[in-house]
C-alpha cells in the first residue's frame, strides 16, 4: 500500500542537474527511513544516499557533495538533488525504504519501480 513512486529522471549533459522526486501513497515519517539506490549498466544496485536516523544522511563516495538528499513529511515525499552530474552517474535510480515499525503484515523494504537517469553530451 505504500508504494513510491519515483519522476524527474532523463537525459541530461555532464555538468548538469537534476532532482529525482519519490512520492509515497502513505505516511513516511516515523515509518519507513527513506533513500535512493541505483543501478548502473553492467553492475549491482548500489546505495546512493539514505537517511540513518533523525537529521543523519548517509551518501555514497561518489555523491557526497554533489548530491542532496531530502524528504518533506507534509506530502510523503523524498528528493534527491543531483548536482555535477557525470557519465558514470547514469543509472536507473531506485526509490527505498526500510521499515522501522514492527508490522509482520507490511514489507520490511519497500522500492519504487525505478526511474532512468542518462548523462551523456
Amino acid at each position: 500500500q505504500v508504494q513510491p513512486v519515483e519522476s524527474g529522471g532523463g537525459l541530461v549533459q555532464p555538468g548538469g542537474s537534476l532532482r529525482l522526486t519519490c512520492g509515497v501513497s502513505g505516511t513516511i515519517s516515523g515509518i519507513y527511513a527513506m533513500g535512493w539506490y541505483r543501478e548502473a549498466p553492467g553492475k549491482q544496485r548500489e546505495l546512493v544516499a539514505i537517511f540513518t536516523s533523525l537529521g543523519y544522511k548517509k551518501y555514497a563516495d561518489s555523491a557526497e557533495g554533489r548530491f542532496t538528499l531530502s524528504q518533506d513529511n507534509t506530502t510523503n515525499t523524498v528528493y534527491l538533488q543531483m548536482n555535477n552530474l557525470q557519465s558514470e552517474d547514469t543509472a536507473v535510480y531506485f526509490c527505498n525504504g526500510v521499515r522501522v515499525v514492527y508490522d509482520p503484515s507490511k514489507p520490511l523494504v519497500i522500492w519504487g519501480q525505478g526511474i532512468l537517469v542518462t548523462v551523456s553530451s
